[in-house]
């Protein structure tokens, strides 16, 4: 029997009360300007499972994986049970690189072998995501997850697809795969021709030091201009993100030393994807930049995205420790807006942490935001970390930051993102105001 809306196996909402939940949390979002994922999770083969040791085997194998979905999500989403071995976990402020991330650390924490009498069982599931977009009906939300779902199923199961991922049918599905192809062309050119480029963003102290400039990739092929957001999940999808990296450490690299050697020792913060950090060969990738570039290690800094400390590999800590060892900064991007593990926060050899420009923007209206960002600020400086807000564009909202205690911000009221020249310019008419 269930009560309250709760399944008795799991201890998740139940079908009908995670519909209710849905329409809350995906009017919050709307109203609040912020994201809603949701992860459709099915459980492979449970049904010889059943067969094999009966209801009551398979109900505690259920209950086994709700515990590990439980624990491992550490009360960042909502979970429910949708039927007998199909879940569902509605995750608020969570983007589509988190929600990836997440779907893949629960692959893991399913596949763990569970010993039942004398032998040990293999779970497996599929997984899909979507994230909910503005004005979208929040049942059509829920209907491309579990599409997505169906799809990481069909292609074999023990993977997660994102909704819009999935091969779509007709005319439309072609014309997708086609772009994302064009693209790929681009990239390759890009990067054989001289299409890269990097432009830079100032990061402003309150006490007026410029605290870094952050180098932000731009790729133009024949004129046009691919945007980020077309850019980077082709990238991801196809690998060359990890030569688009290792093109933009070695160019961040040489620009920081011209900007030391024209008389201005500024930090180029450079980003960091998780598949080069993944990547046993990162470390020969970074001294090389630095050799080449014949830069100080102190002017370079790393920005990586949280995601990255939820699970820490061997290797992805064995690069963090050869950054560190070799006087390269490290900082925490977008923070507070994923899933990060204040537990894991310790250990993080970082030394800077920059908050989402989620808070900033509801600034200074939004109390609530306000206390969290004064929260994250002491945290930071408990750390021992500079604490940098992104995004800022308006007085109202520098006034809020510097109350709050923040270190630096970063955003158009001081400046957009510009060319090197253009860096170069602004540099000196600084320094002549």
């Amino acid at each position: 029997m269930q009560a309250n809306g709760i399944d008795p196996s799991t201890g998740f909402l139940d079908r009908d009360s995670c519909l209710d939940l849905l329409g809350r949390l995906a009017s919050s979002a709307a109203a609040s300007r912020q994201m809603l994922a949701a992860l459709w999770i099915d459980l492979s083969r449970m049904k010889q499972v059943n067969e094999s040791f009966g209801h009551l085997g398979g109900d505690m194998v259920i209950a086994q994986i709700a515990q590990r979905l439980r624990e491992k999500s550490a009360g960042r989403g909502e979970w429910c049970r949708m039927g007998g071995d199909e879940f569902v976990c509605l995750i608020p402020h969570c983007d589509a690189e988190h929600a990836r991330q997440l779907a893949q650390d629960l692959l893991q924490t399913i596949e763990a072998p569970i010993r039942f009498g004398e032998i040990f069982l293999h779970p497996s599931a599929s997984i899909g995501v979507a994230i909910l977009e503005a004005d979208e009906d929040p049942f059509v939300f829920l209907e491309r997850a579990d599409r997505a779902m169906g799809t990481a199923r069909r292609q074999g199961g023990g993977r997660a697809v994102a909704s819009g991922e999935e091969p779509l049918p007709g005319r439309l599905g072609v014309l997708l795969a086609r772009e994302e192809l064009r693209i790929e062309n681009q990239l390759h050119l890009a990067l054989e021709n001289g299409g890269l480029s990097l432009h830079y963003q100032p990061i402003v102290g309150f006490d007026g030091r410029i605290e870094a400039v952050e180098a932000l990739m731009r790729c133009t092929v024949d004129n046009e201009h691919i945007p980020p957001g077309k850019l980077i999940p082709v990238a991801e999808k196809t690998g060359l993100i990890t030569r688009l990296g290792e093109w933009s450490l070695l160019a961040g690299a040489r620009h920081a030393s011209h900007l030391n050697n024209a008389g201005y020792r500024t930090k180029v913060a450079i980003n960091v994807s998780r598949a080069q950090l993944s990547s046993a060969k990162f470390g020969q990738a970074l001294h090389a930049a630095l050799l080449c570039a014949n830069v100080s290690p102190e002017l370079i800094e790393l920005e990586l995205t949280e995601s990255l400390f939820m699970d820490i590999s061997e290797t992805v800590q064995a690069n963090l420790h050869t950054a560190r060892t070799a006087g390269v900064g490290l900082a925490i991007d977008d923070f507070g807006t994923g899933y990060s593990c204040l537990a894991n926060l310790k250990d993080i050899p970082a030394t800077k942490l920059k908050l989402d420009r989620a808070f900033v923007i509801v600034l200074p209206h939004d109390r609530r935001a306000f206390a969290v960002v004064k929260v994250m600020t002491q945290l930071g400086r408990e750390l021992g970390m500079t604490v940098v807000a992104e995004g800022v564009e308006e007085q109202a909202q520098l006034d809020a930051l510097r109350e709050a205690g923040v270190d630096a911000i970063q955003g158009y009221i001081h400046a957009r993102p510009m060319p090197e020249d253009a860096l170069l310019e602004w540099f000196r008419k600084r320094s002549a105001a």
